[in-house]
């Protein structure tokens, strides 16, 4: 069965830090470039940052640059996303998302995505 699972979500306050993790299972990661996405209640759901395939090429949404840090570990078959410094703002259901290493690593279209775990919550508050 392929699986994609977060974990390391909870409750942290502002200025707090957590490491997510997402782990796969039935498919093997380092075929895959992974992007990190989260959706706040009310607000549609939006990209946060970006590895490539071999963990190279990184990106990050500008609200969450300088704070967020995404690597890979393929041996593991896992993704991490390391929060620091997280604001109110920060709280969302956060989710992975794997896209076939033969397209370009980074994209904000949830169609472009061929594996999504089932998301794991973040919430700042004090």
């Amino acid at each position: 069965q392929l699986q994609f699972v977060e974990s390391g979500g909870g409750l942290v306050q502002p200025g707090g830090s957590l490491r997510l993790s997402c782990a796969a299972s039935g498919f093997t990661l380092d075929r895959y470039h992974v992007g990190w996405f989260r959706q706040a209640p009310g607000k549609e759901r939006e990209g946060v940052s970006w590895i490539s395939y071999t963990g190279g090429t990184t990106n990050y949404a500008d609200s969450v640059k300088g704070r967020f840090t995404i690597s890979r570990d393929n041996a593991k078959n896992t993704v991490y996303l390391q929060m620091n410094s997280l604001k109110f703002e920060d709280t969302a259901v956060y989710y992975c998302a794997a896209r076939k290493r033969e397209y370009w690593y980074y994209s904000g279209r949830e169609d472009d995505y061929d594996y999504w775990g089932q998301g794991t919550q973040v919430t700042v508050s004090s």
